[in-house]
């Protein structure tokens, strides 16, 4: 079979070649031009005049717009008509787009878009959780809150109590290929948009919208994003627009892409957090009642923070079951970019909250922090009874507690701890620190009705394979998975399949390639359009050689039919001549998932992932500075699509998290202006920020879920294993004295030696 085999990336000899191609290496036709925003200077006031005289002359400058000329109701919201294209009466934040210029090339749109003036009425910008809370700036009316059990009753009754709170930082998406769309206008005003993004099926509404034309006369194409992590779900809708307008009005092709600066000025980041608790728990560590305060700082519009918000709060348990537990989340409306979706989309913060606790709670007993963990922990699958999560969803699946097992003998975690206790007692500067921290993450949109995946598949008459589906490529590997789904189907080598672009055209009303659902749902829709094609071919032989459609079978290549071997295409030609249909779509929707978000109950999830990491860091307490010595790894994949794929998932997720946690800070001024907005100001993991001992391992078990060949979703939940970085050096700044190991994130070494500081105090 194809599936389980590590294949490559399709296009990996594109990319280590430089011969892959993005958006803005398509070409483009003679005269295209291109589009780069005006942008505001100031994080809150009334516009009062805009003086766009100088942007008008500059050299190769064909038009200017502003709101007042766009031919639409100028919003380019996901969610909630509330992102205005262009800036209107007032600004929100600053690196706000208040004008758009359209000139013959990149260079000559991004310099005149510099000369524009605009002249603003300045108010007190809202930039901090705090001063929101002050002002009650928030979307929603006022907090959401998930309860279970009584957690206001029983914290009164616990033997031990702690409060804290921890600041959880923002990040920056910092994919290698930066937001770029490209409009090609058609006959009859149709329009053609190749845009970099997770999205195409929202591209062509929001496209649509603007231009004022029917969905079907908009067609949108992805072939490959150089990354997206979440920061191509929603972001890329301002760059398609922008060009289709000008496509429209100018009757020729319009490019636009963001320079890395404009990029992270404009767009939106992971949503920081501020999370408060207070704990309750017995004399081994065991939780009796937690109370969370989510304080999600969400930006200046709405955007998708409602559910990373509640995803949040969907995972402030993550692999301990909590009998009492109560969540409040705030979210609030602030003057800086709208934070956006970005891998684990919530997730991740909600997980280190708890994880905060339970280190909290090791420290105050004096214990190993695992020895906590694993006290609070789900039963493994199947238990003596079901035990649910804070919003009533039954773990079925639970693993965690034999994961957990297999990691600690496999990394040595036990004598490696010892070891690191007693080289700390003989060092006076450097410190280390050793954490294993687990991960259990719910698989599937909280917007159910998102649970949905399309595809369409070709079987030409010689035996080649073309398939479509609505999954995006942004170097994760989806569509080579998802070609050695059809492979397998049909019995061939997965070479015989060739995928093609995402195109609006071929498969409608997709969802975004989000919550780590491109390969569950794309994958069955693949499958279920194979079969059907596979099942026309089998009774059409069983029919023609007078055996039974069982009798028929596809492997190796070959299709037998009884005691007759014919090659594929030697059948599916068969099947040509004799009229039978060799195209098919299908369709898939996830079962059994329901959920009601008021309310915080029901079972959003199809099913959770698993996954542990063991860290080993070292501090220098006379400056902060850190590095990451070792990380053991051991992963649910379920039964893995591709291991070689998969292994890859989980070394980037890690990286990217504890890069999250580390070295990325994202440093607003009291103004509200982005400090950090190029490479040379904001650090992401560079190849020596790795660990010098990296070692991955699956942890290889079926799915009891009915997924495509019974694997798991990859994306998001290895991101989470870089927390352990973390608590490693909270570890590691915990053993410089008798104080509470206080560190924030990001752990820079700013932050580990204003926290080593605090211990000694």
């Amino acid at each position: 079979m194809s599936v389980a085999k590590p294949l490559p990336h399709d296009a990996a000899k594109l990319h280590v070649t430089g011969a892959a191609r993005y958006v803005d290496d398509i070409p483009t036709p003679g005269g295209t031009l291109h589009i780069a925003f005006g942008l505001g200077k100031v994080a809150a006031g009334t516009i009062t005049a805009i003086d766009l005289s100088d942007v008008r002359n500059a050299d190769g400058v064909v038009d200017v717009l502003t709101a007042d000329d766009l031919p639409f109701a100028n919003d380019v919201s996901p969610s909630n008509l509330d992102e205005p294209l262009l800036a209107t009466d007032a600004l929100h934040y600053a690196g706000q787009p208040v004008f758009m210029v359209i000139a013959t090339s990149h260079l000559a749109a991004r310099q005149a878009a510099r000369l524009g003036q605009t002249n603003v009425t300045e108010t007190d910008p809202i930039l901090t959780i705090e001063q929101a809370l002050a002002a009650n700036s928030r979307f929603e009316d006022g907090p959401r809150v998930y309860q279970k059990g009584d957690a206001a009753a029983a914290l009164p009754q616990a033997v031990n109590t702690l409060t804290g709170s921890i600041n959880i930082g923002g990040q920056e998406h910092f994919y290698l290929e930066g937001q770029a769309a490209l409009a090609l206008p058609q006959d009859n005003g149709d329009m053609v948009v190749h845009s970099s993004t997770q999205h195409p099926t929202e591209i062509q509404h929001k496209v649509a919208e603007a231009l004022g034309l029917p969905m079907h006369a908009v067609r949108v194409e992805t072939r490959r994003m150089g990354g997206g992590f979440g920061g191509k779900e929603s972001q890329g809708n301002a760059l398609a627009v922008a060009c289709a307008v000008a496509a429209a009005r100018t009757g020729r092709a319009c490019k636009m892409r963001y320079d890395r600066d404009d990029d992270m000025i404009i767009t939106g980041k992971r949503h920081d957090f501020r999370i408060d608790y207070t704990v309750g728990f017995d004399a081994d560590g065991r939780i009796t009642a937690l109370d969370f305060t989510h304080y999600t700082r969400c930006g200046w519009s709405m955007d998708l923070s409602l559910p990373v918000a509640d995803r949040a709060m969907l995972h402030a348990d993550n692999a301990y079951h909590l009998d009492n537990i109560r969540i409040t989340s705030h979210r609030l409306r602030t003057n800086t970019q709208s934070a956006t979706a970005f891998r684990g989309f919530g997730g991740p913060q909600g997980i280190v909250g708890i994880e905060r606790v339970m280190d909290h709670i090791a420290q105050n007993l004096d214990a190993d922090p695992l020895s906590v963990r694993r006290g609070n922990y789900y039963a493994d699958a199947p238990g003596d009874s079901i035990q649910t999560t804070p919003y009533a969803q039954p773990v079925t699946d639970g693993i965690i507690n034999a994961l957990t097992d297999r990691l600690v003998e496999t990394s040595d975690y036990t004598s490696r701890r010892a070891a690191i206790r007693d080289w700390n007692a003989t060092q006076k500067v450097l410190k280390r620190g050793i954490a294993l921290t687990p991960v259990k993450f719910g698989i599937s949109f909280t917007l159910t009705h998102l649970n949905q995946a399309g595809a369409l598949v070709h079987v030409y008459q010689d035996g080649s394979i073309q398939l479509n589906h609505g999954g995006t490529e942004m170097g994760q590997g989806l569509f080579q998975k998802i070609a050695q789904v059809a492979a397998s189907r049909f019995g061939v080598d997965v070479s015989v399949v060739k995928i093609t672009a995402t195109d609006t055209g071929k498969v409608p009303n997709t969802s975004a390639t989000a919550a780590s659902s491109g390969t569950d749902l794309n994958g069955m829709a693949v499958q279920a359009a194979c079969d059907t094609i596979r099942d026309r071919i089998s009774h059409h032989l069983a029919e023609t050689h007078q055996v039974s459609p069982e009798a028929v079978t596809f492997s190796g290549g070959m299709v037998t039919v009884g005691k007759q071997k014919l090659t594929f295409a030697e059948a599916v030609t068969s099947a040509y001549v004799n009229r039978v249909s060799l195209s098919s779509t299908g369709f898939y929707k996830t079962p059994d998932i329901e959920w009601d978000r008021i309310a915080g109950r029901g079972q959003p999830f199809f099913y959770f992932a698993y996954g542990a990491a063991v860290t080993e860091v070292v501090i220098d307490t006379l400056t902060g500075e850190n590095r990451i010595l070792r990380a053991d790894i051991l992963h649910d994949a379920g039964a893995s699509l591709n291991p070689a794929l998969d292994i890859g998932q989980i070394e980037g997720g890690y990286v990217q998290g504890a890069g999250w946690l580390t070295t990325e800070e994202l440093v607003w001024d009291d103004h509200g202006t982005l400090k950090t907005h190029a490479p040379s100001t904001y650090k992401i993991p560079a190849c020596s920020d790795r660990p010098d001992v990296f070692n991955v391992a699956l942890w290889d078990q079926p799915n009891p879920a009915q997924t495509v060949y019974r694997s798991k979703a990859v994306g998001e939940p290895p991101l989470m294993l870089g927390i352990s970085a973390f608590m490693a050096l909270s570890e590691a700044v915990r053993a410089c004295g008798p104080a509470f190991a206080d560190l924030q994130t990001p752990a820079t070494a700013e932050a580990v030696l204003a926290a080593t500081l605090k211990t000694r105090a």
